[in-house]
């Protein structure tokens, strides 16, 4: 994500200052700047001192730090609500696959989230129109498998990928041609996953 910020302003215990946009030569010094204020108070919360007041002239500022350091840890924070939706999702696309085709069509899910072409939530990509077969059909209302379950936090916290693919499809199944025509990275089971 790129941000375009002019100018940031910081008060601090009544003291404001202003960081002109000429003085940030780019988008890692605001994070560098951005990780140090951060880190300071979260220190100062630890030893219980006093917490001076930070006002950030936007707050997407401190929350492209925050998800970019949430990223690093790789553990993604996302609702029990969305957490259950995304292991129906699996459960229902991926039932009679192996286990680690289960944790690729997850990803796939979160790589869409992460990509700029598809919605920003778990929940928007899996009800975007015409995605997912389990939507159109209804079997996402099934309750998800406890393999479905455990794909899904693996997905959710694992150092390394099963894949980086947008989508993945069934070969033996799948009706639109479009989809064919996708630069195919993996397969895993039955499934194809590509870009």
């Amino acid at each position: 994500m790129n941000l375009f910020i002019r100018m940031i302003t910081i008060v601090t215990m009544g003291i404001g200052f202003t960081v002109p946009s000429d003085h940030i030569n780019n988008e890692a010094v605001i994070d560098t700047q951005t990780k140090k204020v951060l880190e300071q108070l979260y220190e100062q919360d630890l030893a219980g001192e006093e917490m001076p007041t930070y006002q950030f002239l936007t707050q997407e500022l401190s929350n492209h730090y925050l998800n970019e350091e949430e990223a690093r840890n790789q553990d993604i924070l996302v609702s029990d609500e969305e957490k259950k939706l995304l292991a129906r999702l699996v459960s229902a696309e991926a039932k009679g696959e192996p286990y680690k085709g289960k944790v690729a069509v997850a990803e796939v899910v979160l790589n869409r989230v992460e990509h700029e072409q598809f919605p920003d939530s778990i929940k928007e990509v899996i009800y975007e129109e015409n995605q997912f077969e389990p939507v159109r059909n209804n079997s996402i209302q099934q309750p998800a498998g406890q393999e479905a379950i455990k794909a899904v936090e693996e997905a959710l916290h694992e150092q390394e990928n099963q894949t980086e693919a947008l989508y993945f499809y069934n070969p033996d199944t799948a009706s639109d041609n479009w989809i064919r025509d996708r630069e195919v990275i993996t397969k895993i089971g039955n499934h194809v996953f590509a870009n």
